[in-house]
Protein backbone atom coordinates (compact mmCIF):
# COMPACT_ATOMS: atom_id res chain seq x y z
CA UNK A 1 0.00 0.00 0.00
CA UNK A 2 3.32 1.82 0.45
CA UNK A 3 3.17 2.79 -3.61
CA UNK A 4 -0.66 4.24 -3.29
CA UNK A 5 0.50 6.55 -0.55
CA UNK A 6 3.14 7.80 -2.81
CA UNK A 7 1.35 8.15 -5.80
CA UNK A 8 -1.70 9.99 -3.96
CA UNK A 9 0.79 12.29 -1.86
CA UNK A 10 2.13 13.63 -5.40
CA UNK A 11 -0.68 14.24 -7.26
CA UNK A 12 -0.20 11.14 -9.68
CA UNK A 13 -3.27 10.06 -11.25
CA UNK A 14 -3.02 6.34 -11.39
CA UNK A 15 -5.26 2.83 -11.54
CA UNK A 16 -4.99 0.77 -8.73
CA UNK A 17 -6.93 -3.54 -8.59
CA UNK A 18 -6.59 -4.94 -5.25
CA UNK A 19 -6.90 -8.68 -4.23
CA UNK A 20 -9.49 -9.42 -1.77
CA UNK A 21 -6.61 -10.31 0.73
CA UNK A 22 -4.70 -8.19 -0.43
CA UNK A 23 -2.06 -10.07 -1.21
CA UNK A 24 -1.46 -9.12 -4.79
CA UNK A 25 -1.63 -5.42 -5.58
CA UNK A 26 -1.46 -3.60 -8.89
CA UNK A 27 -1.05 -0.05 -8.89
CA UNK A 28 0.16 1.76 -12.19
CA UNK A 29 0.44 5.39 -13.08
CA UNK A 30 -2.63 6.35 -15.70
CA UNK A 31 0.18 7.41 -18.11
CA UNK A 32 1.98 4.28 -18.22
CA UNK A 33 -0.73 2.00 -17.87
CA UNK A 34 -0.12 -1.62 -19.48
CA UNK A 35 -1.75 -1.97 -23.02
CA UNK A 36 -3.67 -4.91 -21.72
CA UNK A 37 -5.50 -3.26 -19.11
CA UNK A 38 -9.32 -1.27 -19.77
CA UNK A 39 -11.36 0.11 -17.39
CA UNK A 40 -14.68 2.13 -16.84
CA UNK A 41 -14.68 3.92 -13.59
CA UNK A 42 -18.52 6.08 -13.73
CA UNK A 43 -17.45 8.57 -16.89
CA UNK A 44 -13.91 7.53 -17.45
CA UNK A 45 -12.91 5.11 -19.69
CA UNK A 46 -9.74 4.09 -21.84
CA UNK A 47 -11.19 1.87 -24.47
CA UNK A 48 -14.22 2.93 -27.22
CA UNK A 49 -17.36 1.39 -26.56
CA UNK A 50 -19.21 -1.18 -28.96
CA UNK A 51 -22.30 -2.55 -29.96
CA UNK A 52 -22.93 -6.21 -29.93
CA UNK A 53 -22.89 -7.68 -33.22
CA UNK A 54 -22.86 -11.28 -32.79
CA UNK A 55 -25.35 -13.71 -31.37
CA UNK A 56 -23.56 -15.59 -28.19
CA UNK A 57 -24.51 -18.18 -25.51
CA UNK A 58 -23.63 -18.63 -21.86
CA UNK A 59 -23.76 -21.91 -20.11
CA UNK A 60 -23.44 -22.22 -16.75
CA UNK A 61 -22.66 -25.86 -14.75
CA UNK A 62 -23.31 -24.32 -11.05
CA UNK A 63 -22.28 -26.85 -7.97
CA UNK A 64 -24.90 -29.25 -7.14
CA UNK A 65 -28.06 -27.95 -4.71
CA UNK A 66 -27.00 -30.64 -2.02
CA UNK A 67 -23.36 -29.41 -1.98
CA UNK A 68 -24.53 -25.80 -1.84
CA UNK A 69 -27.13 -27.34 0.91
CA UNK A 70 -24.35 -28.49 2.96
CA UNK A 71 -21.80 -25.42 3.26
CA UNK A 72 -24.98 -22.96 3.95
CA UNK A 73 -25.91 -25.69 7.00
CA UNK A 74 -22.02 -25.09 8.14
CA UNK A 75 -22.65 -21.28 8.42
CA UNK A 76 -25.84 -21.19 9.65
CA UNK A 77 -24.58 -23.36 12.83
CA UNK A 78 -21.55 -20.07 12.77
CA UNK A 79 -24.71 -17.98 13.07
CA UNK A 80 -26.22 -19.90 15.91
CA UNK A 81 -23.12 -20.33 17.94
CA UNK A 82 -22.74 -16.36 17.75
CA UNK A 83 -19.19 -16.04 15.74
CA UNK A 84 -21.78 -14.04 12.84
CA UNK A 85 -24.39 -12.74 12.13
CA UNK A 86 -24.25 -12.30 8.19
CA UNK A 87 -21.80 -13.94 5.74
CA UNK A 88 -21.63 -13.50 2.05
CA UNK A 89 -20.89 -17.13 0.88
CA UNK A 90 -19.54 -17.14 -2.76
CA UNK A 91 -18.81 -20.23 -4.76
CA UNK A 92 -16.77 -20.17 -8.43
CA UNK A 93 -19.24 -22.10 -11.66
CA UNK A 94 -17.61 -23.26 -14.48
CA UNK A 95 -19.16 -21.50 -17.59
CA UNK A 96 -19.36 -21.69 -21.21
CA UNK A 97 -19.06 -19.14 -23.96
CA UNK A 98 -18.20 -18.13 -27.62
CA UNK A 99 -17.27 -14.51 -26.64
CA UNK A 100 -13.29 -13.62 -25.60
CA UNK A 101 -12.89 -12.28 -22.06
CA UNK A 102 -12.24 -8.66 -24.00
CA UNK A 103 -15.45 -9.17 -26.00
CA UNK A 104 -17.67 -9.99 -22.65
CA UNK A 105 -15.64 -6.97 -21.39
CA UNK A 106 -16.11 -4.55 -24.47
CA UNK A 107 -19.96 -4.99 -25.28
CA UNK A 108 -20.59 -5.35 -21.17
CA UNK A 109 -23.10 -2.34 -19.95
CA UNK A 110 -22.35 -1.51 -15.97
CA UNK A 111 -21.06 1.41 -14.16
CA UNK A 112 -17.72 -0.37 -13.13
CA UNK A 113 -16.12 -2.28 -15.95
CA UNK A 114 -12.26 -3.92 -15.63
CA UNK A 115 -10.19 -6.26 -18.14
CA UNK A 116 -6.73 -6.98 -16.64
CA UNK A 117 -4.53 -8.93 -19.07
CA UNK A 118 -6.79 -11.74 -20.22
CA UNK A 119 -6.71 -13.05 -16.76
CA UNK A 120 -10.10 -12.02 -15.43
CA UNK A 121 -12.92 -9.03 -16.06
CA UNK A 122 -15.49 -7.66 -14.11
CA UNK A 123 -18.73 -5.41 -14.72
CA UNK A 124 -19.85 -4.66 -11.41
CA UNK A 125 -22.99 -2.52 -9.41
CA UNK A 126 -21.36 -1.47 -6.65
CA UNK A 127 -19.59 1.54 -6.09
CA UNK A 128 -17.40 0.80 -2.91
CA UNK A 129 -15.43 4.37 -2.14
CA UNK A 130 -15.58 7.60 -3.32
CA UNK A 131 -13.86 10.64 -1.87
CA UNK A 132 -14.50 13.79 -3.00
CA UNK A 133 -13.33 17.38 -1.50
CA UNK A 134 -12.24 15.22 1.64
CA UNK A 135 -15.23 13.48 2.08
CA UNK A 136 -15.50 9.77 1.55
CA UNK A 137 -18.94 8.22 0.43
CA UNK A 138 -19.43 3.70 0.62
CA UNK A 139 -22.30 2.50 -1.11
CA UNK A 140 -22.85 -0.75 0.27
CA UNK A 141 -25.02 -2.78 -1.79
CA UNK A 142 -27.23 -5.95 -0.03
CA UNK A 143 -31.04 -6.97 -1.66
CA UNK A 144 -32.07 -8.09 -5.16
CA UNK A 145 -34.67 -9.10 -6.59
CA UNK A 146 -35.89 -9.59 -10.33
CA UNK A 147 -37.68 -6.48 -11.91
CA UNK A 148 -40.40 -8.07 -13.35
CA UNK A 149 -41.87 -9.30 -10.18
CA UNK A 150 -44.95 -7.42 -9.60
CA UNK A 151 -44.64 -4.80 -6.90
CA UNK A 152 -40.81 -5.81 -7.06
CA UNK A 153 -40.12 -2.51 -5.36
CA UNK A 154 -42.39 -2.49 -2.61
CA UNK A 155 -41.66 -6.33 -2.07
CA UNK A 156 -37.50 -6.52 -1.87
CA UNK A 157 -38.19 -3.41 0.92
CA UNK A 158 -40.88 -5.05 3.14
CA UNK A 159 -38.48 -8.44 3.10
CA UNK A 160 -37.54 -8.71 6.68
CA UNK A 161 -34.65 -10.66 5.80
CA UNK A 162 -32.96 -8.75 3.21
CA UNK A 163 -33.84 -5.43 5.44
CA UNK A 164 -31.78 -7.49 8.44
CA UNK A 165 -28.71 -8.04 5.99
CA UNK A 166 -28.45 -4.23 4.71
CA UNK A 167 -29.18 -3.23 8.35
CA UNK A 168 -26.44 -5.26 9.34
CA UNK A 169 -23.97 -4.37 5.96
CA UNK A 170 -24.70 -0.20 7.09
CA UNK A 171 -23.56 -0.68 10.46
CA UNK A 172 -20.47 -2.41 9.85
CA UNK A 173 -19.85 0.21 7.22
CA UNK A 174 -20.74 3.04 9.75
CA UNK A 175 -18.15 1.92 11.89
CA UNK A 176 -15.59 1.01 9.43
CA UNK A 177 -15.63 4.56 7.97
CA UNK A 178 -15.44 5.97 11.92
CA UNK A 179 -12.27 4.80 11.76
CA UNK A 180 -11.04 6.51 8.92
CA UNK A 181 -12.90 9.61 9.51
CA UNK A 182 -15.16 11.87 11.40
CA UNK A 183 -19.09 13.20 10.93
CA UNK A 184 -20.28 9.84 9.82
CA UNK A 185 -23.98 9.95 8.53
CA UNK A 186 -26.47 7.20 6.98
CA UNK A 187 -27.00 10.02 3.73
CA UNK A 188 -29.38 7.88 2.15
CA UNK A 189 -31.06 4.60 3.34
CA UNK A 190 -32.10 1.81 1.21
CA UNK A 191 -32.47 2.94 -2.30
CA UNK A 192 -33.18 1.42 -5.02
CA UNK A 193 -31.16 0.88 -8.52
CA UNK A 194 -31.94 -1.22 -11.87
CA UNK A 195 -29.72 -2.66 -13.58
CA UNK A 196 -29.41 -4.99 -16.80
CA UNK A 197 -28.49 -8.96 -15.90
CA UNK A 198 -28.70 -10.48 -19.14
CA UNK A 199 -31.85 -10.96 -20.19
CA UNK A 200 -33.70 -10.19 -16.88
CA UNK A 201 -33.37 -6.35 -15.18
CA UNK A 202 -33.09 -6.22 -11.82
CA UNK A 203 -33.93 -4.11 -8.73
CA UNK A 204 -30.42 -3.81 -6.41
CA UNK A 205 -30.63 -1.63 -2.54
CA UNK A 206 -28.32 0.23 -1.64
CA UNK A 207 -27.47 2.95 1.00
CA UNK A 208 -24.91 5.78 0.90
CA UNK A 209 -22.96 6.63 4.40
CA UNK A 210 -20.35 9.55 4.08
CA UNK A 211 -17.58 10.84 6.42
CA UNK A 212 -15.28 13.72 6.59
CA UNK A 213 -11.09 13.15 6.21
CA UNK A 214 -8.69 15.48 7.47
CA UNK A 215 -7.07 17.23 4.17
CA UNK A 216 -4.20 15.48 4.17
CA UNK A 217 -5.77 11.83 3.28
CA UNK A 218 -3.51 11.89 0.16
CA UNK A 219 -0.48 11.26 1.79
CA UNK A 220 -2.01 7.86 3.77
CA UNK A 221 -4.65 6.72 0.82
CA UNK A 222 -2.90 3.19 0.99
CA UNK A 223 -3.21 2.69 4.75
CA UNK A 224 -7.18 3.89 4.56
CA UNK A 225 -7.82 1.52 2.04
CA UNK A 226 -6.21 -0.93 3.95
CA UNK A 227 -8.47 -0.26 7.18
CA UNK A 228 -11.59 -0.77 4.96
CA UNK A 229 -10.65 -3.54 3.36
CA UNK A 230 -12.29 -6.28 2.87
CA UNK A 231 -15.49 -4.67 1.95
CA UNK A 232 -18.02 -5.16 4.52
CA UNK A 233 -20.68 -5.89 1.76
CA UNK A 234 -18.90 -9.01 0.97
CA UNK A 235 -17.78 -9.85 3.92
CA UNK A 236 -20.13 -9.85 6.72
CA UNK A 237 -19.98 -8.92 10.13
CA UNK A 238 -18.25 -8.85 12.73
CA UNK A 239 -16.05 -8.90 9.90
CA UNK A 240 -12.98 -10.82 11.33
CA UNK A 241 -14.44 -13.77 12.78
CA UNK A 242 -16.58 -13.86 9.43
CA UNK A 243 -13.58 -13.76 7.01
CA UNK A 244 -12.24 -16.57 9.36
CA UNK A 245 -15.54 -18.65 8.62
CA UNK A 246 -15.44 -17.45 4.64
CA UNK A 247 -11.62 -19.24 4.68
CA UNK A 248 -12.84 -22.24 6.23
CA UNK A 249 -15.80 -22.80 4.52
CA UNK A 250 -15.55 -21.64 0.57
CA UNK A 251 -13.74 -24.06 -0.91
CA UNK A 252 -11.45 -21.88 -3.40
CA UNK A 253 -9.48 -18.81 -3.44
CA UNK A 254 -11.12 -15.96 -4.36
CA UNK A 255 -7.99 -13.73 -5.58
CA UNK A 256 -9.12 -10.30 -7.31
CA UNK A 257 -12.64 -11.46 -7.01
CA UNK A 258 -14.28 -9.01 -3.88
CA UNK A 259 -11.50 -7.27 -4.14
CA UNK A 260 -11.51 -3.43 -5.33
CA UNK A 261 -10.40 -1.28 -8.17
CA UNK A 262 -10.31 2.14 -8.58
CA UNK A 263 -9.00 5.68 -9.95
CA UNK A 264 -6.93 8.67 -8.72
CA UNK A 265 -6.67 11.09 -10.86
CA UNK A 266 -4.56 13.66 -9.25
CA UNK A 267 -7.66 15.13 -6.86
CA UNK A 268 -10.23 12.21 -6.20
CA UNK A 269 -10.54 8.83 -5.58
CA UNK A 270 -13.49 6.84 -7.49
CA UNK A 271 -13.38 2.94 -7.07
CA UNK A 272 -16.01 -0.31 -7.16
CA UNK A 273 -16.29 -3.67 -5.66
CA UNK A 274 -15.16 -6.08 -7.89
CA UNK A 275 -18.37 -8.74 -8.17
CA UNK A 276 -19.53 -10.22 -11.22
CA UNK A 277 -16.53 -11.31 -11.99
CA UNK A 278 -15.35 -13.95 -14.81
CA UNK A 279 -11.82 -15.61 -14.39
CA UNK A 280 -9.83 -17.47 -17.07
CA UNK A 281 -7.77 -20.53 -15.52
CA UNK A 282 -6.25 -23.00 -17.52
CA UNK A 283 -8.08 -21.18 -20.50
CA UNK A 284 -11.37 -22.19 -18.58
CA UNK A 285 -13.65 -19.71 -17.26
CA UNK A 286 -15.10 -19.67 -14.26
CA UNK A 287 -17.89 -17.07 -12.83
CA UNK A 288 -17.57 -16.36 -9.16
CA UNK A 289 -20.93 -15.64 -7.01
CA UNK A 290 -22.71 -15.78 -4.12
CA UNK A 291 -25.06 -13.98 -2.00
CA UNK A 292 -25.27 -12.72 2.17
CA UNK A 293 -26.63 -15.31 4.51
CA UNK A 294 -28.37 -14.73 8.11
CA UNK A 295 -30.02 -16.56 10.00
CA UNK A 296 -33.51 -16.65 8.04
CA UNK A 297 -31.84 -17.60 4.66
CA UNK A 298 -33.20 -20.31 2.80
CA UNK A 299 -31.27 -22.53 1.21
CA UNK A 300 -33.37 -22.92 -2.27
CA UNK A 301 -33.91 -19.43 -2.67
CA UNK A 302 -29.99 -18.42 -2.09
CA UNK A 303 -28.60 -21.45 -4.10
CA UNK A 304 -30.75 -19.23 -6.91
CA UNK A 305 -29.80 -15.94 -6.31
CA UNK A 306 -26.10 -17.58 -6.81
CA UNK A 307 -27.12 -18.83 -9.91
CA UNK A 308 -29.10 -16.04 -11.24
CA UNK A 309 -26.29 -13.79 -11.17
CA UNK A 310 -23.95 -15.45 -13.20
CA UNK A 311 -24.90 -13.95 -16.02
CA UNK A 312 -23.61 -11.49 -19.10
CA UNK A 313 -25.47 -8.17 -18.90
CA UNK A 314 -25.12 -7.52 -22.94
Amino acid sequence: MKKLNELASQREPFLFVLSYDLKQQFVQKLEELDEDIFFKIGNQRNYPEQALTKTYFLKKSPLDFQAYKKSLEKILEEIRSGNTYLINLTFKTPIETNLSLKEIFTYAKAKYKLYFKDKFICFSPEKFIEIIDNKIATYPMKGTIEASIPNAKAKILANEKEMAEHVMVVDLMRNDLGMVGTAVQVEKFRYVEKIKAGEKELLQVSSKITAKLPNNWHENLGDLLQTLLPAGSITGTPKKSTVNIIKSIEDYERGFYTGVFGLFDGKNLYSAVMIRFIEKEDEKLFYKSGGGITLDSDAKSEYEELVDKIYLPL
